[in-house]
């Protein structure tokens, strides 16, 4: 859910952008959605047609910014609870919004007998052709779930920058088959780690132990 609000809010600032673009203004402040930015905004002269438009927007960015605190108040309440969630944390990369995404699509990894039948549900998964008696592994599914493989996919983007472990084997599988083909392997590893600290109820063995300390007082505080 906080997903797609998320998206919405990002759509919605881009209009907002582009009507002010459109007039060639600019202003010194650095965030023209903060409080001062959004005060310049509504204080803007504009024709009536862009000047209705503009505060419908604002109107608009407001109501999602509120739906945004609740749910991220939800997402704070229902981290502090859950132990998969806290297990989650300790891997490099993910964070506490989806580390509940993550949580929420396995649900129970208990659905899952071992770690090949996770990562063919996310669809990160090479495909399999057959010829004759030669295998060949392709491109990734892409079946399953389509959330789960985008979390872990933006999670492998961030371990590959702070993870010495994700860093080494994404520069591996990056010289032979280039970066974006190394993200998609990452991700896959990290879903199979994700398998087995889950059914092994153990935090990540490579995890940065101050970083996860620091995830882990957010959520309790």
């Amino acid at each position: 859910h906080r997903v797609g609000i998320v998206k919405i809010r990002t759509m919605v600032k881009n209009e907002i952008h582009a009507l002010i673009d459109k007039h060639g203004l600019r202003h010194e402040c650095s965030d023209r959605f903060g409080k001062r930015g959004v005060e310049w905004l509504r204080s803007l002269e504009l024709p009536p047609l862009d000047r209705l438009s503009l505060d419908n927007h604002l109107t608009h960015l407001e109501s999602l910014n509120q739906q945004t605190e609740r749910v991220d108040e939800e997402i704070h309440n229902k981290a502090v609870e859950d132990e998969d969630v806290r297990l989650l944390l300790s891997m490099t990369g993910i964070d506490v919004y989806s580390a509940l995404l993550i949580r929420s699509e396995i649900c129970s990894i208990d659905r899952f007998p071992d770690y090949k039948k996770l990562v063919s549900w996310a669809g990160l998964a090479p495909s399999l052709h057959q010829s004759g008696s030669v295998e060949y592994h392709g491109s990734i599914t892409k079946q399953g779930s389509r959330m789960l493989r985008w979390m872990v996919v933006e999670a492998a983007r961030v371990a590959v920058n702070h993870d010495a472990k994700m860093r080494s084997f994404h520069e591996r599988v990056k010289h032979r088959r280039g970066d974006q083909k190394a993200i998609i392997a990452v991700a896959n590893k990290m879903l199979k780690i994700i398998w087995f600290m889950l059914t092994r109820r153990e935090p990540y063995a490579s995890r940065n132990e101050k970083r996860y300390q620091r995830k882990l007082n957010s959520i309790a505080a």
